[in-house]
């Protein structure tokens, strides 16, 4: 084994580690040496989002103490900001295997430091965490998730006051201290209980009242309460809360999923527990076909994102994508406001720069103000804070089946959408229709926008470097055109570089700086290349568009939109 790494196996084997840690290294580093390098050969990095890795012992690993220094740095830095006033944090953790003890980790920890700790008694959706800062006046909070990852990993993402996750300066500054924490002696490990607060069904109450408070057609539903509904919660913490939110909301008919109706971390049913997958729906898919159902819905085990199912012109079932859900709901929301005369002057929208541009189509039509940022819901919540007092928020969301829905939380929100998608289905029933009509009807509209994405994963120890490389030669070098279509417009997001490649005319880009590019052509297509900024990934989005005169072309025109798409990627030589 290399000398560095079995140096820092060495600290862990004579350090103030408990016995059962030591035994499994020891175990490893007879039996899978390999397994036990990959461990310790480098520290589980706390990026901007927080930690995210696969569990074990390991500072490559989430484990007891990778959480209690991550929690310590969190705690210094909340000190340091906050100084004398009092500092109060939540903590929520999903149905993950070791969620609760992570949980409960970070809740000592923070506690040993004089911090008020509100945690809640069980698993909870992560939404809900977002919005138990808000509603307690805390200063952070804490989530143990890994969100839609298979069953070996585990994380812990930050939150700041306002309930959204961290954003400049306070991402950066929390990751300095984390980096600090260099030994776990430096952790201040067990705190008194009197600082600890379980937190439950009082919350949760208020919680579902702000839902239920969303509902735009409350007496569309009362004439709709059978409509039928198919719920999985995909073993996750989305058990907790949709079924009685359903309820509120007064739908009668809702059908849950039995064979994932369990909370469990091993997700026995799928290999990802993830609602985008076919595979993970395939059980409410069967189960939505037997009832002859009006919808399907899915959540993940945070209940941060949802999936949905429905039956479409043919009458096969199908699961819609992450954008045409986006559009239905950011669509419902703007033009049943209008309609019932509740919409507001200064109301606004706010989606992504990956997120399909069919959603600022329907804003502009709808006269709503519609404000484009980076990827991820902490900057939906940084725009909302930016324009507090000036727009009214009604709705942000984004292409990877997140939507959150009005002013009380800060986060992506499956609770509230499933509710939401159920009285768009609802609504569209009583008067004949499914939510794919619907969105035919708004392709007919709006434009038929229709978006794709690949992930490329570069392996090996030059992976980062081929992907930077390749960034690099987009960057220098635009393309001229992209199967067939002349390159327009070239936005780069890490220059904060606007470039007309026509007229070579150039304007600054205000918003954060993002390692994104995105080639937009003179037929509207929309192409962006995004690498992760945590593995050798490069993700790449496709957006093309074209008219839709009447419903009967719907299979035609999506054939040849997909075609087109296909044409990009083998242009663009990316498979």
């Amino acid at each position: 084994m290399d000398a560095a790494i079995q140096e820092k196996v060495n600290v862990w084997i004579n350090g103030n580690y408990d016995q059962a840690t030591k035994d499994t290294i020891n175990k490893l580093q007879k039996e899978h040496p390999d397994e036990l390098a990959d461990a310790f050969y480098q520290s589980l990095e706390f990026g901007t989002g927080g930690l995210r890795g696969i569990m074990g012992v390991g500072t490559n690993r989430i484990n007891k103490y990778t959480i209690g220094m991550a929690t310590q740095g969190f705690a210094n830095y909340l000190k340091k900001t906050y100084g004398s006033e009092e500092i109060k944090v939540a903590i929520a953790h999903d149905s993950r295997n070791n969620s609760r003890f992570f949980a409960q980790t970070t809740a000592s920890v923070f506690a040993a430091n004089g911090i008020k700790v509100f945690l809640f008694e069980s698993l909870r959706p992560t939404p809900e965490l977002s919005f138990a800062i808000r509603t307690l006046g805390c200063k952070g909070g804490v989530v143990c998730t890994a969100s839609h990852n298979p069953k070996e990993y585990n994380g812990y993402k930050a939150y700041w006051n306002d309930g959204g996750q961290l954003v400049p300066p306070h991402d950066g500054n929390v990751i300095k201290e984390v980096e600090a924490i260099t030994d776990v002696n430096d952790v201040k490990w067990e705190g008194s209980n009197a600082n600890i607060t379980l937190i439950g069904s009082e919350m949760d109450n208020k919680y579902m009242d702000m839902v239920q408070a969303l509902s735009v057609y409350p007496d569309v539903i009362t004439k709709q309460h059978d409509l039928r509904i198919v719920y999985t919660p995909i073993h996750g913490s989305g058990i907790m809360l949709v079924p009685e939110t359903l309820k509120r909301f007064g739908f009668t008919n809702v059908n849950i999923v039995s064979e994932q109706v369990t909370p469990n971390g091993n997700f026995p049913t799928v290999n990802y527990p993830n609602p985008e997958e076919a595979e993970t729906m395939s059980f409410g898919l069967k189960k939505a076909k037997e009832m002859d159902a009006d919808i399907l819905l899915g959540t993940d085990p945070d209940a941060d994102r949802v999936g949905i199912g429905v039956k479409n012109h043919k009458g096969e079932w199908v699961l819609m994508n992450g954008n045409q859900t986006a559009v239905l709901a950011f669509t419902y929301m703007m033009e049943a406001r209008k309609a019932k005369g509740i919409a507001q002057p200064n109301d606004m929208v706010i989606t992504t720069i990956v997120t399909t541009e069919m959603i600022n189509q329907v804003a502009k039509q709808n006269d709503v103000a519609c404000y484009n940022v980076l990827t991820g819901f902490k900057w939906i919540a940084e725009k909302i804070k930016e324009l507090d007092g000036q727009k009214n928020y009604v709705i942000g969301g984004e292409e990877s089946f997140g939507l959150m829905i009005g002013n009380q939380i800060r986060d992506k929100d499956a609770v509230s959408a499933v509710a939401l998608m159920c009285e768009m289905a609802a609504y569209e029933k009583a008067q004949g229709k499914t939510l794919f009509d619907k969105m035919i009807e708004l392709y007919i509209k709006y434009g038929f926008y229709y978006e794709n994405l690949i992930s490329i994963t570069k392996k090996g120890m030059n992976g980062s470097k081929e992907i930077a490389d390749m960034m690099e030669g987009y960057r220098k070098d635009p393309p001229a055109t992209i199967s067939g279509a002349k390159v327009t417009t070239l936005l780069d997001y890490q220059l904060q570089k606007g470039t007309n490649l026509t007229t070579g005319e150039t304007w600054k880009i205000e918003l954060p700086k993002s390692n994104v590019l995105q080639f937009i052509t003179d037929d509207g297509t929309k192409i962006s290349a995004r690498p992760s900024g945590t593995e050798p990934k490069i993700k790449f989005y496709f957006s093309v568009n074209t008219k839709l005169e009447r419903a009967e072309d719907f299979d035609t025109v999506f054939a040849s939109l997909e075609n087109r798409i296909k044409s990009i990627i083998s242009d663009m030589k990316l498979k």
